[in-house]
Parts: C-alpha cells; structure tokens; sequence
C-alpha cells in the first residue's frame, strides 16, 4: 500500500501539468500509470483481443470492483463514465477528474444530461468505458445492462463504434477461484471500502481475464435497447468463458509498463 501511494502522489503532478498544459500525452500517460498500479497490488492482467484505437469508441464492460478501474485503465488510453458522488472520494475522486473521467447523475430525471456529457467526449474522438449494469456485482453473473446510457450513440452524425468487453476474476495464487472467494476481490452491495481493499491486498496474487469482443456498430444494434440487449449477451457469454477457463486462445500478458516520454510519444 505505501509503494502503491508513494507511486500514485509521485505521478498526479505530472498528469495535473499535462492537463493543464493540455498536452496530447494526457489520454495516454494513465495507461502507463495503471500498468505499474497492476504489478504493484498483485494483479496479472490477460488480455484477449484488441481495444479499438480509432475514432470514438465506447466500450461497454462489466462491473466487479474498484480494481476494474486499474485493470482496464491498464489496456486502454481513455476515460471512465463515473456517477457523481465518485468525484468526491478522497484520493480516487482526484485520480478520477485527472483521467478525465465524465461524471454523470444516474438518476431518470438527469437522462439528457448524461446524454450530453457522453456525446461531447464521443464527438471529439475520446475512448470511453461504461460500465451499463449502473453498479458492481458479485463477480459471479452480468446485471442487465441500462439502455439509457447508449443512447447518446444514435444521436450523432459521426459513426460511434461501441465494443463489448468481459472482465472475469479467474485465479488466486494461479489456481482457479470458485464463487465464495470471489467476492473477496468483488466490490458491491453495503461493503466499506477500506476494510475490503486491505483484504484483498492481503489475499494473494490475482489473475484477470479482459476479453474484447469484436465491436459493433449502431447501423446493426436496432436501436438503444438492442444494442444494450447484444452487448450484455455478449459480455455475459465472455465473462462466463473466462471464469471457466474456456476461452479460445492463449491469454495474452500486458507488457511492463513503459516509460513514455511527456511529449508525444507512444506511451
């Protein structure tokens, strides 16, 4: 933990400049952060398949625990769809508003704005990663997905590609994890967070499976409510894939994390 904030406080500086610089190495600084939070908390990240890379993308992921942040931020150079009180956490509050993060109100009445806050990202060529089941599960099953936030993808003209992605808690100390023990990595429900964190950084090292599904266009979805009914099928399928083991292909191991340079190169 304290080479984990020792690593944290060190870096926000210099994502805080770069914002305020408005440097281009902003959207992908993070990703160089995460990789290094990953190897620090004990979490092995296998990906499977790309993340799309151009034009606005939304990528529509299941939702286990607060390490769902490090562990897609660690494949992906984007910004999260957030609820509103996220931004006033101490510490993951501050990491949030400097990824970038569009904080939205989740209730009814707010569905326009929300709307709007995404569609502004999308419209100037951000990633963005959505989390439609609105809270975090068990890491066991998929909630439904919430229709209302991928509307903001039929309300403009330029094509918005939404890509499904799985994420499944698969092994603890490389040996496969049945349903009770999940939860001590899941984050969900009354748990405090503090106490949960500590647990499970003391529980051992992890191993999480990240399956990006081929993307889809809203010409194909049929309309709000059908592109979240494919895209929750979709990940439901990877996610139960990857906890059992039976996804097609070997797990591909995220690299070290790299040095970038702070000034327009590859991070």
């Amino acid at each position: 933990m304290a080479i984990y904030l020792a690593w944290t406080f060190a870096l926000m500086p210099v994502q805080a400049i770069g914002l305020i610089l408005r440097q281009s190495w902003v959207a992908r600084f993070p990703r160089f952060y995460h990789r290094r939070c990953c190897r620090i908390l004990g979490i092995k990240v296998h990906r499977i398949g790309e993340p799309v890379t151009a034009g606005p993308v939304l990528f529509a992921a299941n939702h286990i625990s607060y390490t769902d942040i490090t562990v897609l931020g660690s494949l992906i150079a984007g910004s999260f769809v957030a609820k509103n009180e996220v931004a006033g956490w101490p510490l993951f509050g501050w990491l949030a508003k400097l990824q970038r993060s569009v904080f939205v109100d989740r209730q009814v009445r707010s569905t326009a704005q929300q709307r709007d806050a995404i569609a502004q990202r999308l419209a100037a060529g951000d990633a963005l990663i959505l989390f439609p089941e609105g809270t975090s599960g068990d890491g066991n099953f998929v909630l439904p997905f919430k229709s209302a936030l991928f509307s903001t993808v039929f309300h403009r003209e330029q094509a918005i590609t939404v890509q499904p992605v799985s994420i499944g808690y698969a092994r603890l100390d490389g040996l496969p994890i049945g349903r009770m023990l999940r939860p001590f990595f899941a984050w969900y429900g009354d748990m405090d967070l503090i106490p949960h964190l500590w647990e499970a950084l003391v529980t051992g090292p992890i191993d999480v499976t990240v399956i990006f599904h081929p993307p889809m266009t809203v010409d194909t979805a049929g309309g709000r409510k059908g592109l979240a009914a494919k895209a929750e099928a979709i990940v439901r399928r990877g996610q139960a894939e990857a906890l059992a083991g039976r996804w097609k292909g070997e797990p591909e191991p995220v690299p070290a994390a790299e040095t970038p340079a702070l000034a327009g190169a590859q991070a």
